[in-house]
């Protein structure tokens, strides 16, 4: 009889225990919105904040979490390793997109989306076949063959693309015109975002012939009205897969250049804006904002939050070794607090989807 009431209360104290530290599962997202600001660091971030009198968008994230960048042959990586990191887990060659360190092709977060009726869309200020957004849909060792990697972009079903590069395109040594390709596939082609109807099924705007010009010139809402466009074409589509680079925050810090880097990220934020308004609104939408490595070795040496002032130093022109922030919000965006590898970003993407490497 005593063992029996012993038995009854262990049974009663484990269940009890269980259902205090058991949380309920958290519900797959619909949508994926992940930001890159290229070359971003934390002294990148802070610059930006500064000049902006103390506040980002980015501060919306509830989750923040740290990415080591290094890649399959360096300690220091390069946009090329570190987007295929990102995009398909693997580590690879610096140099090398969306294939590992043999050169054989690894299937991507977007090629996943695809495949699982997703729509997905690519959006950069550089060209669009630059490492970055290339690492998302094209495989190649060397990823400056520019050609070749426009050439991949129509091997697959992406519903959106914008950026620079047409020149990749149509104005090729081969003399292939790859417009004309996409249009036979049943894409509409512009140069102008604001020309992106959403009863299109499909859409190419690539608004100039190279990377788009420096946020001074090209217009300080550019980024940011592409991703709200971007957001609103696929989303009334389905679920979807959105990757968003601010591709020259790193062009900036390449040349050690404050103003120029501050520009840069206040128009990326500005971007994580309008994806942070829409996931607020939709609940089923996770944004993550990260970098792909740090470039220029910058520190922040003095400011001013009321003057909106920054001094900083660089220790290089190239990129560094540092790890990177990552921001999230919404569903699965606690699973990106702490520090981990730049390819468990692909993972927990992968988990927040509900999909199955293969």
């Amino acid at each position: 009889m005593k063992n029996r009431i012993f038995l009854l209360i262990v049974t009663a104290f484990l269940l009890a225990n269980f259902s205090c530290t058991t949380e309920p599962d958290v519900p797959k997202v619909k949508n994926i919105i992940l930001l890159i600001g290229d070359g971003m660091g934390t002294a990148q971030v802070y610059a930006g904040m500064t000049a902006n009198h103390g506040h980002l968008n980015i501060e919306r994230c509830p989750v923040v979490g740290f990415q080591k960048t290094y890649s399959a042959n360096s300690f220091v990586t390069d946009s090329g390793a570190s987007g295929t990191a990102i995009s398909t887990g693997t580590k690879t060659k610096n140099g090398s997109i969306a294939v590992d360190t043999s050169g054989n092709p690894v299937k991507t977060i977007l090629e996943y989306a695809e495949d699982h009726g997703y729509v997905t869309g690519l959006v950069a200020t550089s060209t669009i076949t630059h490492a970055t957004p290339a690492s998302f849909i094209a495989h190649n060792v060397n990823r400056g063959k520019y050609e070749e990697i426009a050439q991949d972009f129509l091997e697959t079903e992406i519903e959106l693309i914008i950026g620079g590069g047409e020149d990749h395109f149509n104005n090729r040594e081969d003399g292939l015109d790859l417009i004309e390709s996409f249009e036979d596939k049943g894409y509409t082609f512009i140069r102008d975002i604001s020309e992106i109807d959403n009863s299109s099924e499909r859409t190419v705007c690539l608004t100039s012939g190279e990377a788009l010009p420096p946020v001074h010139e090209r217009g300080e809402n550019v980024l940011s009205d592409a991703t709200k466009i971007a957001i609103n074409y696929l989303s009334r589509k389905g679920s979807f897969f959105l990757m968003v680079e601010g591709s020259q925050i790193d062009w900036a810090a390449h040349d050690n250049n404050t103003q120029g880097i501050i520009g840069e990220v206040l128009d990326f934020d500005k971007a994580v804006g309008e994806a942070l308004d829409f996931a607020s609104k939709n609940k089923q939408t996770l944004v993550i904002v990260t970098a792909d490595h740090e470039t220029g070795g910058m520190g922040i040496n003095g400011g001013d939050f009321p003057e909106g002032t920054v001094e900083a130093g660089y220790t290089t022109d190239g990129h560094t070794g540092v790890m990177v922030p990552v921001f999230a919000y919404g569903p699965h965006a606690e699973s990106f607090a702490g520090i981990y590898e730049n390819t468990d970003l692909f993972h927990k993407m992968m988990d927040a989807y509900g999909f199955k490497p293969e």
